[in-house]
């Protein structure tokens, strides 16, 4: 019988340590709930300890996802366990991640504990964590800089205390996978007691090797892969979720084992997992970039034609693409936009939402011909964004000529007060952001500028992010339109809206599993 492989999603929790890629409540129930249809087995939700704000994103999580398994991480501290159990009192199914270093360098500069006390430190977090649930996770953070002997010590005791998920992290991306495949097997094989828990992973990707050790490591007996939508997480990221998924999904041939999951929600978990991140998806992306089912070569063209399989390992519709259908035009009502979000998954939570989408839809549907699913996830991430910002677009006008210099006028409405500028720049872009800063005055470094198109034609709005910093604090904003001055003016106040916000919570601490 083929054995199960567990997905442990960390989007939420590692992806959000992505600079700037910080998740308001609402944003991170958004995308457990994809997550619960992607039929995740576990969602790691947050860092309940870190902030108020991650203690509520992990309640709200806890309390909107019924299918899945929520986890909350915790240092090896009581506080944070105990902190990491309140917040998920809702759930129906809870986990307790509980972690601590094992590396020598590690344990000597930055807990200045000794093994010994380490070993104990794990015992007595485990058994804490086993008050609230006999669900409980260990990692040995940084352990593919471990040794091995006091990985076999401290695994055997956390085992014993009661620990029944044991997860190896390459907390740096230092390892190459033959190497790590062998540590899961040594690992298994060496401890007494390893039959008594389910061995995971959990790569980065600073050397580009994330997916390969963890899939390494599944054929060495992981039965359980962290990882993360579009490969997000700080640094170079984590191991990329689709890529694990369908690399086991397509070579049954090889793997001993298989996922659970619904991979034709791959696709439109990906898409708003960017959205709301504002981390865009590169064309040649495996599995979910736009080119990753594209074809230009005349010999793969005809191939194609002749038989799928000839360049195609996999089936687009298998993990979500399809031919999108223009169905909704300016002269439809709200019942029919409000039903075909709802095929793709889109619900709103209030009727001013659903209001402030539909007028923005209405807008849209003047200005492009074709209006495509991509169109309407941009256009309602868009609405969704701009709820509460005490920073709102009026109007915008920009010139710019060949032989002069590029002005822009622009008047926002300032917490209730409309107030007008006018600036000069390099260009129509900058014009208009130094338009707004010489009305607001934020003193923000622009950090990322980037431009991406919703869908193909002339007509296609275009997906701008900006990430902005100040005082330390980094931030990602995003706008839509069919006109890219404006959209580049929505991401910019985007931004602004959430680094200036009293309510906008701080980002979370780091984890560095």
């Amino acid at each position: 019988m083929t054995d199960k492989l567990i997905i442990f999603d960390t989007t939420l929790r590692d992806g959000e340590q992505s600079p700037g890629a910080s998740m308001t409540k609402d944003e991170k129930v958004r995308i457990a709930k994809a997550l619960e249809r992607l039929k995740v087995d576990v969602i790691e939700a947050g860092f309940p300890a870190a902030s108020v704000g991650d203690f509520e994103g992990v309640k709200a999580v806890a309390q909107a996802v019924r299918e899945s398994t929520i986890c909350a991480l915790a240092r090896a501290v009581d506080g944070d366990i105990d902190r990491s159990a309140e917040a998920l009192k809702a759930a129906k199914s809870a986990r307790i991640h509980t972690f601590i270093a094992t590396s020598p360098i590690h344990m000597q500069m930055k807990l200045c504990m000794s093994p010994d006390q380490v070993v104990e430190r794990a015992v007595a977090a485990v058994k804490r964590a086993r008050r609230y649930t006999d669900n409980v996770e260990f990692s040995p953070e940084d352990a593919g800089r471990s040794e091995s002997d006091f990985l076999c010590r401290i695994i055997e005791a956390v085992i014993d205390a009661g620990a029944s998920t044991i997860n190896i992290p390459d907390t740096v991306g230092y390892n190459l996978p033959d190497r790590f495949g062998r540590l899961i097997l040594e690992l298994r094989e060496r401890i007494p007691n390893a039959d008594k828990a389910i061995f995971s992973v959990h790569c980065h990707n600073d050397l580009g090797l994330a997916v390969a050790n963890s899939l390494s490591a599944v054929l060495n007996g992981a039965r359980q892969v962290e990882c993360t939508i579009n490969g997000l997480g700080e640094r170079a990221g984590n191991a990329a979720l689709e890529e694990i998924v369908m690399a086991v999904r397509t070579r049954q041939d090889i793997f001993p084992c298989d996922v659970t999951l619904d991979t034709t929600q791959i696709l439109n978990c990906s898409r708003l997992v960017s959205t709301i991140t504002g981390f865009p998806v590169q064309p040649n992306k495996a599995i979910v970039g736009a080119n990753a089912f594209a074809h230009e070569s005349g010999i793969h063209q005809d191939g194609i034609l002749k038989s799928r399989e000839t360049y195609e390992i996999m089936r687009a519709e298998d993990v979500g693409w399809h031919t999108n259908k223009m169905v909704l035009g300016k002269h439809s009502g709200r019942s029919a936009f409000r039903a075909h979000l709802k095929g793709l998954n889109i619900e709103f939570t209030s009727e001013e939402e659903l209001n402030a989408a539909f007028s923005r839809f209405k807008e849209l549907a003047d200005k492009k011909h074709e209006i495509y699913d991509e169109d309407l996830q941009a256009l309602v991430s868009d609405s969704v964004s701009t709820e509460r910002e005490h920073l709102k677009l009026v109007s915008l006008k920009v010139c710019s000529e060949t032989g002069e210099t590029p002005h822009a006028k622009i008047t926002l409405n300032i917490q209730g007060v409309e107030k007008s500028s006018h600036a000069r720049g390099s260009g129509p872009v900058d014009a208009t952001f130094k338009a707004i800063e010489s009305l607001v005055q934020s003193h923000v470094t622009l950090l990322v500028y980037s431009v991406n198109n919703v869908t193909n034609g002339t007509d296609s709005q275009g997906e701008v992010g900006v990430r902005l910093e100040k005082g330390g604090r980094v931030v990602n904003g995003q706008g839509a339109d069919t006109d890219i001055v404006i959209a580049s003016a929505k991401a910019y106040l985007n931004a602004l809206n959430k680094i200036t916000s009293p309510t906008e919570r701080q980002h979370p601490q780091n984890t560095p599993l």
